[in-house]
């Protein structure tokens, strides 16, 4: 077993890893920017160290002063969590050949999927389904682009291949757009991501945003816990999420999730992680894989019962999966709700001083979350401040909770977005279940 690790990262996630190491008997070692000295996870750690002023580029995604600390604290271990650098094939690599263990997959698992062309390759040879495309980057061609647009059918989408969180994209609706939106496209993931290669598919118009949850111990066994509906979205950021989605038929689950474990066994992969599909008419179309710990983590747990990221520190020990297929049940139903420090109209971002904190309560309520009455919300990071989560014997119940909780939970003296969730869960849409991804910015009038 690991007996002391780094959490290179900060906030809520970061007291989750340092709650799931304290129940194993791991030491921790919260390292931080200057403007985190009162986090939560630096309060309670085993050790700190500072790695370096607000800006994440001088903090959190400083690969050496991470290891340097991990260095000085005698750490075997270093868990990413998620954003900063856990998707960062070059860290885990450095991580690894630095001596230390990086709690996650392995730098070629990073790589393989962090490139959307590679992974589409790589998820059709293993017969997992894909929107129709171009199968590979597009080339300069224009009539060939054009006639590949054509066989697809319009409308169909561009986008970076090293993109992600709904950057580097561009939906083209006629033929006449097509090769300057290409142009437009490479020139944007250039300049965002050091890499111009573009790939074109099928723009599907009405789809739902569904993922399977995995983990693998790199040990020849892997498992799939089962599928969460991320629908409701806000400028491709996931809003709410909830487990399992709506109206996916036990069968629909058994054969996807066949399908996404005998990938992770085809392409080796180790530790957790999430595979994106859309889902439209019935049909699942894969789009990318997540190879980290998802924000939205909590509700598969609750109705698993699995504890995802104890499970991440066993594997990174060189335990085998605690769990076969066979053991996993899902039971009732989970919710999820992303509480921001942002105003709930206009979505700008709320900084500032925590007067008073009031976490709800009650049965099946779990709330991850760093912050407390006193807490001052730094404005240099994203604006999530905590997860309010129910659980429920069915998905009535657990919306019923929800609503409880939303009206419990006090936070005062900033802005946050409690009472957006509040609202969406007057919608009669959203209570029927399967709304699609862009309902929630038609309804507020951004689409």
């Amino acid at each position: 077993m690991l007996d002391k690790i780094v959490i290179a990262n900060r906030g809520e996630i970061a007291l989750r890893i340092l709650r799931a190491c304290r129940e194993m008997g791991i030491k921790t070692v919260a390292v931080h920017s200057t403007a985190d000295t009162n986090l939560k996870h630096v309060l309670l750690a085993d050790e700190t160290v500072c790695i370096g002023p607000p800006s994440s580029t001088e903090s959190y995604l400083d690969m050496p002063a991470i290891i340097s600390a991990a260095e000085v604290t005698d750490a075997v271990g270093i868990h990413p969590g998620y954003g900063f650098l856990s998707e960062n094939a070059d860290f885990a690599e450095r991580v690894e050949t630095s001596g230390f263990t990086f709690i996650g997959p392995k730098a070629d698992s990073i790589r393989l999927m962090g490139d959307k062309v590679s992974a589409i390759r790589a998820m059709k040879a293993a017969g997992v389904p894909c929107v129709p495309g171009s199968d590979g980057p597009l080339g300069d061609d224009a009539d060939e682009n054009l006639r590949l647009a054509r066989d697809i059918g319009y409308p169909i989408i561009i986008k970076a291949s090293g993109g992600g969180g709904g950057r580097g994209m561009r939906v083209v609706h006629a033929e006449a757009s097509l090769l300057a939106a290409i142009t437009v496209t490479k020139a944007e993931a250039r300049s965002a991501f050091g890499n111009d290669t573009v790939y074109m598919e099928k723009f599907l118009e009405h789809p739902r945003h569904v993922e399977f949850q995995v983990m693998a111990d790199g040990q020849g066994n892997a498992i799939h816990l089962g599928e969460r509906d991320c629908s409701m979205q806000r400028r491709h950021q996931k809003v709410i999420e909830e487990a399992p989605a709506p109206g996916i038929s036990e069968e629909q689950r058994n054969r996807i999730g066949k399908r996404c474990v005998d990938a992770c066994l085809e392409i080796g992969y180790r530790s957790a992680g999430t595979f994106e599909f859309l889902y439209e008419n019935g049909e699942f179309y894969f789009i990318e894989m997540n190879t980290r710990l998802q924000v939205e983590h909590p509700v598969t747990e609750m109705v698993t019962g699995v504890d995802i990221v104890r499970e991440q520190l066993n594997i990174a020990s060189g335990r085998k999966l605690s769990f076969k297929q066979e053991d996993i049940r899902i039971q009732g139903h989970a919710i999820e709700c992303r509480i921001n420090a942002e105003d709930p109209k206009t979505f700008m971002p709320s900084p500032g001083l925590i007067t008073l904190m009031h976490s709800p309560g009650g049965p099946g309520i779990r709330v991850d979350s760093h912050i407390y009455s006193g807490y001052k919300v730094p404005p240099y990071y994203d604006s999530m401040i905590g997860k309010l989560i129910a659980h429920g014997y069915n998905r009535e119940a657990a919306f019923g909770r929800m609503r409880n909780a939303l009206s419990e939970i006090v936070i005062e003296g900033i802005r946050t977005n409690v009472p957006l969730h509040q609202e969406i869960f007057q919608h009669a849409a959203f209570q029927a279940g399967g709304t699609d991804i862009h309902y929630l910015e038609k309804r507020l009038g951004l689409a």
